[in-house]
């Protein structure tokens, strides 16, 4: 599993950009008070769904794994030279 420094900050840029991602696809935004975890699943199964990441194997889907799956995700999207993705 390829480490990132910045990890809870690319986490929260996926998950911004995926909430962005999930409205523009039809989905309503998440209400407020839901949990950072169940944000991560819900994006998760979307974009698995879209066929937009590869879905982890069933063993392996748990809160750790669906988190660096979008980090993986976003990151893959952003340009090299971005500030987060520098060691």
């Amino acid at each position: 599993m390829k480490k990132f420094t910045h990890e809870s900050q690319l986490l929260k840029k996926a998950i911004t950009i995926g909430q962005a991602y999930a409205t523009a696809r039809g989905y309503g935004q998440l209400p407020a008070n839901v949990s950072e975890r169940d944000k991560v699943e819900a994006l998760y199964r979307l974009l698995v769904a879209d066929k937009r990441i590869t879905p982890l194997a069933e063993e392996k889907q748990n809160g750790p794994e669906m988190r660096h799956k979008l980090v993986l995700w976003l990151a893959k999207q952003l340009p090299d030279d971005h500030p987060l993705l520098k060691n």
